[in-house]
């Protein structure tokens, strides 16, 4: 495959000066009425909840893949398009769309590095025109072993195993139980709580820290890079963000539970913790 666009993880002087790029779709995560009032130039706009399924009570598990297909050809997504992706909250439902390329093998992606706080805040273009893109004909194939995906199997059959590491990025209320959003509160047994938002400069318009940074945090809570790192939260939303930065810093196991507590803490024979 020739060689990505753009950095996986990319700043918004690269981008901007990337815009007129052949084979680049910038994807708008942010609510429709930001987008409305700017984006970034030739954005097109993405529903949050089109690239999430809902089994109640189970949130956040893939659209299956005739689903995807018909979203991703909305789109204009090519096998040859370079997608970055933005929202305005840090970069969860960016990385979340991220995640669901990889899980299909799409790989030529970026996360804009703070997303629209970054593009607005320091001085970058923004246009109110709302884009239409040219539709394509995408066929979404989940990958067979689907390296980035993880469900509640997978953590049973692996509860025991020094090489699995659960990193539970709720609040630390949710991870308690003291905030109850499903049938039982708690976190799975092992699992080690560091706040999604942790990841973020919250001075430097919600920039990831700085990759030294990142892997103190992450390492001495003993997320190692050899290990199989799965993060989780309520749905897989917050913690897609978190597994962006896992793969960010290189970490070859990382993974996000799909349907995360949603499913887990929904279920009766699931062990917890409190």
């Amino acid at each position: 495959m020739p060689e990505p666009l753009l950095p996986l993880l990319v700043e918004a002087d690269v981008l901007q000066d990337k815009l007129d790029s052949p084979n680049l779709l910038v994807v708008d995560l942010t609510k429709p009425e930001t987008y409305a009032k700017g984006h970034i130039p030739g954005a097109v706009y993405l529903d949050y909840p089109l690239i999430v399924r809902m089994a109640r009570p189970v949130g956040g598990l893939l659209p299956d893949e005739s689903q995807l297909s018909i979203v991703l050809s909305r789109m204009g997504l090519t096998a040859e398009t370079h997608v970055v992706a933005y929202d305005d909250e840090g970069g969860g439902k960016a990385a979340r769309l991220l995640w669901t390329l990889e899980a299909i093998g799409h790989t030529h992606y970026s996360l804009l590095n703070g997303g629209l706080h970054v593009w607005a805040n320091e001085d970058h273009p923004l246009e109110q025109q709302a884009r239409t893109p040219q539709p394509s004909q995408y066929e979404a194939q989940v990958q067979p072993n689907r390296q980035a995906v993880v469900g509640r199997q997978f953590i049973l059959d692996h509860l025991n195993d020094d090489k699995l590491a659960l990193l539970d990025v709720r609040s630390p209320a949710e991870f308690t139980g003291e905030k109850l959003y499903a049938a039982r509160g708690g976190h799975i047994p092992g699992a080690i709580n560091i706040e999604w938002t942790e990841f973020m400069d919250q001075s430097h318009n919600l920039r990831l820290k700085g990759i030294a940074e990142l892997r103190n945090m992450l390492e001495e809570k003993g997320f190692t890079p050899d290990k199989t790192v799965v993060a989780y939260c309520q749905t897989h939303h917050r913690s897609a963000h978190t597994w962006f930065v896992l793969k960010y810093l290189g970490y070859p196991e990382a993974r996000g539970y799909e349907g995360s507590w949603s499913d887990w803490g929904n279920r009766e024979e699931t062990p917890i913790e409190v």
